[in-house]
């Protein structure tokens, strides 16, 4: 065998093997024209967008599936971007040959949302009419103007209809406003661990993290590019809020009160436990990947979130959407807990379309649809394949059922 093919199967291997996407490429896309119109009543322009495709886009173009990430993802969903990386995009155990997002059927899309920081216009990039970074002169956006400007570029790609969106959390919002702005732009919705619209609680804790990162003298009013950012106020906002997605019993069962590298208190106010190590840990390696002002914008978008907003209802936002949903949960989940999701489930139903809803028990939180679970991908999988008959059957001129 040859040395470049030996060295083709060791990296395939060290890939994540036959089920990985293997290598993958973030790209990009600009558009100027016309320029985006915002919820605040202002523009942006120009826009750009990062984004990854995996699989192939049939001739018919009817297998696209438009993944959302959360508040903290990015469009790395799936797959390496080097042979030298740690760690696979954040999605990979659903996303590839085999898994419930096939690659081998479907074609599937993830974009960095707007004011990201992960190649996506945001108050990172530059501001053409200055120079300079954006800071906080970047314009207030919200969900409604993320789910905008990924239609922009899901039109780019070609595709007038998307097999699917889907989206867990944030993403989750993402989905169900494409859904009810764009009635007939998807068949299916996956809405996983969201809700219609964020509560108090959910509110309160996203205010905290925001005044932790403008409490931070660093911050500077969001002017702190090319200088040192405001490291430690958003690793307390990410500590708050990693709380969140984590569950009580989660919490008791890994780490209970056991002390870290210790014997007994040190009676000051070094790390005593496990898990004030443990959080002060996802503090520091999130600052590491994330930018601060991002943080702000995106939770303040989903705090604006409210599905309803304009309707006069949950139950008449969803009068006239013609897709099929798969509405999921879990019991630990005190996020986004069920009693949200049946609040979805109820207003669809009420407009007669076509609704599944499963509650997936879970003893790790609102973080439980990012871990493996067999019955999510049993779940996921079957209702895309369904999906994908139902499109092909309607082509043929059947019925679609």
């Amino acid at each position: 065998m040859a040395t470049d093919e030996v060295t083709k199967i060791e990296e395939h291997s060290l890939l994540g093997g036959a089920h990985s996407v293997g290598l993958v490429e973030t790209q990009t896309w600009t558009f100027t024209d016309p320029p985006l119109e915002l919820d605040c009543g202002q523009t942006l322009s120009p826009v750009t967008q990062a984004y990854e495709t995996y699989g192939e886009l049939s001739p018919a173009r009817d297998n696209a599936i438009l993944i959302f990430h959360a508040l903290s993802g990015d469009a790395h969903l799936a797959g390496y971007h080097s042979p030298n990386d740690r760690k696979p995009g954040w999605w990979d155990i659903m996303v590839g040959p085999g898994k419930p997002f096939d690659t081998r059927r479907y074609f599937v899309i993830c974009a960095n949302v707007l004011g990201g920081c992960k190649g996506t216009t945001g108050p990172s990039s530059i501001d053409p009419r200055t120079g300079k970074p954006f800071g906080m002169t970047f314009p207030i956006v919200t969900i409604g103007d993320m789910v905008r400007a990924q239609k922009r570029l899901v039109e780019h790609l070609g595709i007038t209809k998307l097999l699917a969106v889907v989206g867990g959390s944030m993403g989750g919002m993402l989905a169900l406003d494409w859904a009810v702005r764009y009635p007939d732009a998807a068949d299916s919705v996956l809405a996983i661990a969201t809700s219609a619209r964020v509560n108090a609680q959910g509110i309160a804790f996203n205010v905290v993290g925001r005044q932790a990162i403008m409490a931070d003298p660093r911050w500077q009013n969001g002017n702190y590019y090319g200088k040192e950012s405001p490291y430690d106020g958003l690793a307390i906002a990410r500590m708050v809020a990693h709380i969140t997605y984590l569950s009580e019993k989660q919490m008791h069962d890994k780490f209970g009160r056991q002390l870290q590298d210790r014997e007994s208190f040190g009676f000051d106010f070094q790390t005593d436990f496990q898990v004030e190590s443990y959080i002060k840990y996802q503090g520091d390696s999130f600052v590491r990947r994330f930018d601060a002002n991002s943080y702000l914008y995106i939770t303040k978008a989903i705090d604006y979130f409210d599905l309803a907003n304009g309707h006069g209802s949950l139950v008449q936002a969803f009068a006239g959407v013609q897709s099929t949903f798969l509405v999921i949960s879990f019991p630990s989940d005190w996020l986004f807990p069920t009693y949200q999701a049946k609040e979805l489930v109820r207003a669809l139903q009420a407009n007669g379309i076509s609704t599944t809803f499963l509650e997936i028990p879970s003893e790790y939180g609102h973080d439980a649809f990012l871990l493996p679970s067999e019955q999510l991908s049993n779940a996921i999988a079957g209702f895309l394949a369904n999906a994908q008959q139902r499109v092909q059957n309607a082509a043929r001129g059947g019925n679609g059922k």
